[in-house]
Formats: C-alpha cells, structure tokens, sequence
C-alpha cells in the first residue's frame, strides 16, 4: 500500500510535467523515466532543449535546468538574445568558474551562516563553499546549496513540447548535508511574449530546508550596444522594495531589516533609475559587502497583504532604452536579490548569438557590470532567522504541502529615454 508520502509525490510529478499539456494529451514524465512526455524532437545539435512562444523563444540545457538562449525582437526588429551562457550544453560542466549561468540554485539558495541550521532542536552541518580561512580552507559559509548544488547537476527532462520543458531532479538525504530526500520538478512555458516558471519541490522523508531560485543573467541589449556593453545604462524600478536585509562585510545576514530612503543608493522604489545612477558616488563602495561597489543585495517585497501575484504592479521592471526591451517579473516570493555582476571580469565569453563582431576594444567576454541577475526567492538565511517567521515558507517535511516557486517574466518594448540622473 503506497504511503502519503508517495502518493503526494506521484501526484505533483504528474500534475506538474503535465502543465500546460497539448490538448487532448496527458503528460506524465516521472523521475528516472528514460522517454519524454510530449512531443519531443530531443536536443539539437549542441544539446540545448528549444521551446516556443508567441515574439519569444528559448534554449535550455538540463545541467542545472538552465536556461541558455532567450530571444526577443527589439524596438528595431532586430531579435536579441539577452541572457549569458554557453553555446554548447557541454560548456557548463567543464566551466571551472561556473557562475550559476541560468541554473536553479538549491537544494538552498543564497548563503546559509556557518553551513549550519537548526530544526525541531537538531543541528545539522551542511557543506560550506564560501568564504575560506586558514582555518576553514574549504570556506565557512555555504552558498546556493554547496559545492554540489543543484545547479552543478544534470537535471532528467521528463516533458517537452512547443512551448513548455520540465525537468525533474531527486536530491539523495545527506547530500551536500542536508537532512532528507527532496523530488523537485520545474517547468518553463512561453506564451505571448512571457516565459513563466513553476518550481516544486516535495521533502519526502525528512525535515528540511528548501529555497529555490532562477540565476538568470541579464543585458537586455544582447551586449549588442554600440555605445557600453554594460548593464549599467538598464533602468530598474522595485516598487515594493522600500527595505531591504541587512548583511555584513561578507553578505551574511545580521537580522536586521533597514529601510532604503528615498534617494538613497538602494531606492528602486520610489521611481526607476539607471542600475549604475550612484556608480560615481565613492560612498557607494561597500554596499554589497567588504570593497565591492554596486549591489548584491536582498530587498523585501513589502506587498498589500492578500495580493494577488499575477496582476497589478510587477515586483521588479528591468528596462534598457537602446534595445527598448522591457521585463516585467511577478512571482509569489517575498523577497528579491539584485547583483550588479560586479564579480565578472571579462573572462567568460559571450555566445556567437550575442554582441559585435571585429571592432576594437570592444572583446566578446563579459565586462564587469555587464550584466544583472534578479533573483525571485524568499528571505536569505530565513532558516537562521526565526524572528522573520519564514518557517512556513523555508522548511518542510513528509506531508506537508510541497515548496511551490511561481514567477512570470512578461516582456515589452518601451524605448522612452532614460536620463542619466536615473530617471527612467
């Protein structure tokens, strides 16, 4: 007789790989299934899984369940592909750099303080990759899950039609320290001009902590700007972003909630701004962490409480002027992580589908700044945080209801001018 357990995990692996479904079709990948449902034509020729939308199309590899390639036509019509990665799937398990291109973070993402949390009284030590010592060579902290995270593996493609892929991924009790099994499926859809993502993830035999991300990178100008192939010039606005976690020299949270006030380097809310607006202002430096300039950077999503996710305003809008392409993002976390790729340094490539070709001093790699990932997730280090009561968002067992992860990337063109003093 299957257990609750079971049967909850069979249920979302089939209610998940099955939407959207073609109609009139049931889709009903399972973990370690070695078919695809749906309509497959597998990957092509250098691995990558397409799917379709309506002004929209996109390339993801299963390393990581990454995105690779997403394609939109700008104010010109010219299409740009405005997300980093690699041409070839077999680029992201050889990158020794690996820079969470695209991937999915977890089992936890973020930092976790001294690789340790405790859960009904019981101390668990997961395995740290950040912030290494003399002491600690292998570092003190753990970041987006270890130094095997879910974005170093390759994730099981158990549905794929025109417009939708889903992965699947079994994390083993134990791994990476964390207490317990945890079954995860996530699907990525196109419509008409939106790429949607639903990320859930069932604790099968034991308490545990589960956080979710999608690492995308962006330039929405396809690093195809005559003028700057950085992301500085992009207009940000967070109209729900008026306070923010407080962190540390290293980005560990101290437990503090701070307000960003108005005109204060981390106000996205009150207006949009160009991300790099305060860039020429020294005081700048440290904002995201010990000599770092720029952002890194978690804020809160201070919505009205019964919101509804999908409508009203966005919870972020990234916007460049050149390309006039404008993202749109809604999701149902509570919180929002901005990074300035303040730790590039033109030392990983861009794809053949992205910037220019043969003009001097101008390399084909990725410039400090020349991009932003906008991370929808809940409150980092929640786990070590009971005063924030995220308990019921960040830990889970048998049982209980699954992590659910929603988010719609919904895009547009708007090519308004936007000011260098910001204003956009």
């Amino acid at each position: 007789m299957l257990s609750k357990v079971v049967i909850l995990a069979i249920s979302i692996a089939s209610v998940v790989s099955a939407a959207p479904q073609i109609k009139g079709e049931q889709l009903t990948g399972t973990v370690g299934n070695t078919t695809i449902a749906g309509r497959s034509t597998g990957p092509d020729e250098n691995g990558k899984y397409e799917i379709v939308g309506s002004g929209i199309r996109a390339l993801f590899v299963p390393y990581g369940a990454s995105i690779a390639n997403l394609f939109i036509n700008d104010t010109s019509g010219i299409e740009r592909d405005i997300v980093t990665g690699f041409d070839n799937a077999t680029y992201y398990g050889i990158d020794k750099q690996h820079p969470h291109f695209g991937g999915v973070p977890g089992r936890y993402a973020n930092r976790i303080k001294n690789s340790t949390f405790t859960i009904d009284g019981e101390t668990f030590n997961v395995t740290p990759n950040e912030h290494p010592t003399a002491e600690y060579p292998d570092g003190v902290n753990q970041l987006h899950g270890g130094p095997d995270g879910w974005d170093w593996r390759n994730w099981t493609v158990v549905a794929h039609t025109e417009d939708s892929i889903t992965f699947s991924l079994t994390d083993p009790d134990g791994k990476e320290g964390f207490p317990g099994e945890v079954v995860s499926y996530v699907t990525y859809t196109l419509g008409n001009l939106t790429w949607d993502i639903r990320m859930v993830a069932v604790a099968t035999t034991k308490k545990t902590p589960i956080m979710l991300s999608s690492h995308t990178y962006w330039n929405l100008d396809g690093f195809a700007n005559n003028e700057t192939d950085l992301a500085l010039n992009h207009s940000l606005w967070l109209p729900y972003g008026g306070q923010r976690i407080g962190v540390d020299s290293i980005l560990i949270p101290t437990g503090d909630i701070l307000a960003n006030p108005v005109n204060s380097f981390n106000d996205f809310w009150s207006a949009p701004k160009q991300i790099g607006a305060n860039f020429t202002n020294p005081d700048l430096r440290g904002n995201c962490g010990e000599n770092c300039t720029g952002y890194d950077n978690c804020f809160v999503t201070a919505r009205p409480e019964a919101h509804d996710w999908r409508v009203g305003l966005p919870v972020a809008r990234l916007r460049s002027a050149w390309s006039g392409i404008q993202l749109d993002i809604y999701t149902d976390t509570d919180a929002f992580q901005l990074y300035s790729c303040g730790g590039q340094n033109s030392s990983m490539a861009i794809k053949s589908t992205q910037g220019l070709f043969d003009v001097e001093d101008r390399p084909r790699t990725i410039p400090q700044f020349g991009c932003v990932v906008l991370e929808v997730q809940d409150y980092i280090d929640g786990i070590n945080h009971p005063e924030w009561g995220r308990e019921s968002k960040q830990v889970f067992g048998p049982g209980d209801d699954p992590y659910v992860l929603q988010a719609s990337y919904r895009f547009s063109l708007n090519d308004t001018a936007v000011g260098s003093d910001g204003s956009g």
